[in-house]
C-alpha cells in the first residue's frame, strides 16, 4: 500500500455545530480527490490549514480559508452574479456581494484565502443555482438566457479546478506528494458508456426520422432503410474499433420495453426486447469481449423503486450477471430533488451511476469532473453510490451544436474539454449512442468519437478503462484515504 500523507485541518466550531454535514462533506471530497488524509484537530491546536471566519483564529495554520458565515444558513438564496478568474482560478461570485476579492493574500507567512471556496463548491456540487431555471416537458434545464451559461460554467468544472488549486497551493507550500489519482502513472481516465436506444431500426419510423431530421438530404438514407440496406445493430463494429485503441466500454440497455402508445403519451421508452435470443446472445458476446453491461432506467424509472428494482433484475437475468452501473435514459432524474433519485440508485445497490448532465449543454453539471459521492440534502448525508459525471453525449454537438460549438469543429471542440480534465486529473466520461455508427445515416457521428480516442491515446497520460472498473478503483482509493484519516466524520456514508 503506498504511504499516504496526512493533512492537519482545523474547522471553525460554531459553524460545524450547526452545518458540520454539509461541511465535512466538501472536505472530504476535496482532501480524498487531492490524495491526501486528514487528522482533524481542535482549533487553536497547531494544523496545516484552518478554515476559520477569522484569520487571527488561525495563526499556526500554513494555509488559511476563511468561511462565510452567511451563506450556510440558505445556500440556495445565493444567485450567480458573474465568474471571476482570480490568480487562474475561476469561482462564482453572487448576487449582492462586491467587486471580487483576489483569492490568495500573505499574511503573515500564511497564504490567506480571501473566499469561502468550501461554500462555493457546496453550491456547484449541490446544484444550488439549477433550481431557480426553467424546465421544458422533460425536465430538462432551459439555460440559454441564464449566467450559468453564458459565463460557460458546465465547460469549467469549477469545483474539480477548487480542487486542483487546493492541491497545486499545498504542494507549493512544500507538503508531501498526495495519493496519485490513477494507476500506471495516468494523469486523468477516460470512461465511455453507449446508451441502447434504437438497436433494431423500425422500417416505417426511422426513414420519418432521417426526412424530418436532413429534409430532401434524407431522402436517400430513409429508403436505404426502408429497403434493409441500412441497420442500426453495430454493436460488433464498435467492440472492433475500441478493441483497435485499447479501450472498454459499457453498453446501457433498457430493460422496460417501451410502445408507441405510451410513447404518444409523453413515455419515450425504446422498443426493443431484451428478453428475446438475440439480445441473449449479444449479453454473452459483449461480456466475452471484456465490456460491461449496465443497466439504462426506463424514463418513469425515477417515480417507481419496485418498477426500477423489476428493471435491474430482469436485466441480470438475462445477462447472467449483476448489474452494477446505470444511466437514466433521457438522463431523467427527479426534477424537483435529483438527488431523490441518487438515493435510489443507493437503495438498489449501484456501483455507480452516470446520470448527472444537461441534456442540451456540454460540460459539467456540478462543477466535478471527478467522480463524487453525492450529497443528499433532506437526508443531510453523503450517499453510496458513486456519480461519474459525463461531460459530453453526441446530440450535444451535432443535434444541439448551436449551444456548444467551443470551435467550429466538434473534434476542436472535445479536445478542449479532454484537455480541462487532464489539468484537473479527472475522468472524461462520454455517452456515444450506439446507433450513430453508420457514417451515411450519422455523417461525422462516429469519426468525431474515434477522432477523440486517437487523440486521448496519442497523449498517452489518459487510463482506458470501463466506467465499472473506475468506479472500483476511485471507491477502493477513497477508503483507502479514508481508512487512515480521523474526523470529518459528520453526514459520513
Amino acid at each position: 500500500m503506498e504511504a499516504i500523507p496526512v493533512i492537519r485541518i482545523a474547522l471553525d466550531p460554531g459553524l460545524t455545530q450547526h452545518y458540520g454535514a454539509e461541511i465535512h462533506w466538501v472536505w472530504r471530497l476535496l482532501l480524498t480527490t487531492c490524495g491526501w488524509g486528514w487528522q482533524e484537530v481542535t482549533l487553536g491546536e497547531p494544523c496545516d490549514i484552518a478554515w476559520v471566519c477569522k484569520p487571527q483564529d488561525a495563526l499556526s495554520a500554513r494555509l488559511v480559508i476563511l468561511a462565510n458565515p452567511c451563506a450556510w444558513p440558505q445556500p440556495s438564496r445565493h444567485r450567480l452574479a458573474n465568474v471571476a478568474h482570480v490568480n487562474s482560478v475561476s469561482f462564482p461570485v453572487y448576487q449582492g456581494e462586491h467587486e471580487p476579492h483576489p483569492v490568495e493574500a500573505w499574511q503573515n507567512g500564511q497564504i490567506v484565502c480571501l473566499r469561502d471556496l468550501i461554500f462555493d463548491v457546496y453550491w456547484l456540487a449541490t446544484g444550488q443555482e439549477e433550481r431557480h431555471y426553467p424546465r421544458e416537458r422533460h425536465g430538462f434545464y432551459l439555460l440559454e438566457n441564464t449566467l450559468y451559461y453564458q459565463e460557460h460554467l458546465p465547460l469549467l468544472a469549477l469545483a474539480s479546478q477548487i480542487a486542483h488549486w487546493l492541491e497545486k497551493t499545498l504542494r507549493g507550500l512544500g507538503y508531501p506528494e498526495p495519493l496519485p489519482r490513477w494507476p500506471s502513472g495516468k494523469r486523468a481516465a477516460v470512461a465511455v458508456g453507449h446508451d441502447v436506444d434504437y438497436p433494431e431500426v423500425l422500417r416505417f419510423l426511422e426513414p420519418l426520422r432521417k426526412v424530418t431530421r436532413w429534409g430532401v438530404k434524407g431522402v436517400r438514407p430513409a429508403l436505404e432503410v426502408v429497403r434493409g440496406h441500412r441497420s442500426h445493430w453495430h454493436f460488433a463494429d464498435w467492440v472492433t474499433l475500441e478493441r483497435s485503441l485499447e479501450l472498454r466500454s459499457a453498453f446501457y440497455f433498457v430493460a422496460r420495453k417501451g410502445s408507441l402508445f405510451r410513447y404518444a403519451w409523453g413515455v419515450p421508452d425504446p422498443f426493443y426486447d431484451i428478453t428475446t435470443q438475440k439480445f441473449r446472445q449479444l449479453f454473452q458476446f459483449l461480456q466475452s469481449e471484456g465490456f460491461e453491461i449496465g443497466l439504462q432506467a426506463s424514463y418513469l424509472a425515477f417515480q417507481d423503486i419496485k418498477q426500477f428494482e423489476r428493471e435491474k433484475a430482469l436485466l441480470e437475468e438475462m445477462s447472467r450477471a449483476p448489474v452494477r452501473g446505470n444511466r437514466h435514459h433521457y438522463w431523467h432524474l427527479n426534477p424537483q430533488l435529483p438527488e431523490d433519485t441518487l438515493w435510489m440508485h443507493e437503495k438498489l445497490g449501484f456501483e455507480y451511476d452516470s446520470s448527472l448532465i444537461h441534456d442540451h449543454y456540454l460540460g459539467w453539471r456540478r462543477g466535478l469532473s471527478h467522480p463524487f459521492f453525492p450529497f443528499h440534502p433532506g437526508l443531510r448525508r453523503q450517499l453510496r453510490t458513486l456519480q461519474i459525471p459525463p461531460a459530453w453525449m453526441d446530440d450535444q454537438l451535432f443535434t444541439f451544436g448551436r449551444y456548444n460549438r467551443i470551435r467550429p469543429e466538434p473534434l476542436e471542440t472535445l479536445k478542449i474539454i479532454a484537455d480541462r480534465v487532464a489539468e484537473q486529473g479527472g475522468c472524461l466520461s462520454l455517452d456515444v449512442h450506439e446507433y450513430v455508427y453508420d457514417e451515411q445515416l450519422f455523417p461525422g457521428w462516429r469519426e468525431t468519437y474515434r477522432g477523440l480516442l486517437i487523440y486521448l491515446k496519442d497523449r498517452g497520460d489518459f487510463w482506458f478503462e470501463t466506467p465499472l472498473m473506475i468506479s472500483c478503483h476511485w471507491r477502493n482509493r477513497y477508503c483507502q484515504i479514508r481508512s487512515i484519516s480521523y474526523g470529518l466524520d459528520q453526514g459520513q456514508m
